[in-house]
């Protein structure tokens, strides 16, 4: 399996799904990069983000309300993936949605007639970052490294690689733009703890207590 690149703007996968350059509208959002579930370069998911008006919550968004991952600092099992946000967001149904407020709004969505949005894993919000970095911040050269992007990346980030996005509307102040603020991710880290990726300080990742409020953006993937 196989991405044929015809230009730099339009892959035609295995599938002969043809794709559209990335941040452009897709699929009830915006194509945000492509994901190997088999970690060999191979793409097997488009990554789709959903709209910012909609499809996003939290402080600067349209939406403002930030949420926590989990209404208490409690194991919620099956929720490690790093690079799978839809087992994970599964598996917090599973486990009682209402419990996992920021995992709840993206699993409550329908936009474009697609209801099946879940909160991304941490890999899979990597992957967008890079392609879709909004600001011009200096990226931190302690992460990057992610054997799912297509192609893989086996260094972490230098200072300016990844670049802002040449796409405007995902530029700082562009209509869909992420917020340069931290974002939560489905990626369980301890019992307490859940992972979250920074967008104001290049792509940094860490983990806070579930119960502290952060933003949220939903996203959903196409088999390839």
């Amino acid at each position: 399996m196989s991405v044929i690149f015809i230009n730099p703007y339009i892959a035609f996968p295995p599938s002969g799904l043809v794709l559209p350059a990335l941040g452009d509208p897709f699929e009830g959002g915006f194509l945000a990069g492509l994901i190997s579930h088999s970690a060999d370069g191979n793409p097997t998911h488009a990554l789709i983000v959903a709209p910012r008006a909609t499809g996003a919550s939290g402080t600067g968004y349209t939406l403002t309300t930030s949420k926590t991952w989990k209404t208490t600092t409690t194991t919620t099992a099956n929720t490690s993936s790093t690079f799978d946000g839809a087992a994970n967001t599964a598996a917090m149904v599973a486990a009682g949605i209402a419990d996992h407020p920021a995992a709840q709004f993206c699993v409550g969505l329908s936009i474009g007639d697609f209801n099946d949005w879940y909160l991304p894993a941490l890999l899979e919000l990597d992957i967008i970052y890079y392609n879709l970095k909004p600001t011009t911040t200096s990226n931190s050269t302690s992460v990057g490294v992610n054997a799912y992007a297509v192609p893989p990346r086996t260094t972490n980030y230098t200072t300016s690689d990844p670049a802002q996005t040449s796409v405007a509307a995902f530029q700082t102040g562009g209509n869909e733009s992420f917020q340069a603020f931290s974002h939560w991710v489905s990626t369980q880290n301890t019992s307490a703890n859940a992972a979250n990726l920074t967008f104001d300080s290049g792509g940094h990742l860490n983990a806070i207590q579930k119960t502290v409020a952060r933003r949220v953006r939903a996203i959903r993937k196409i088999a390839l």
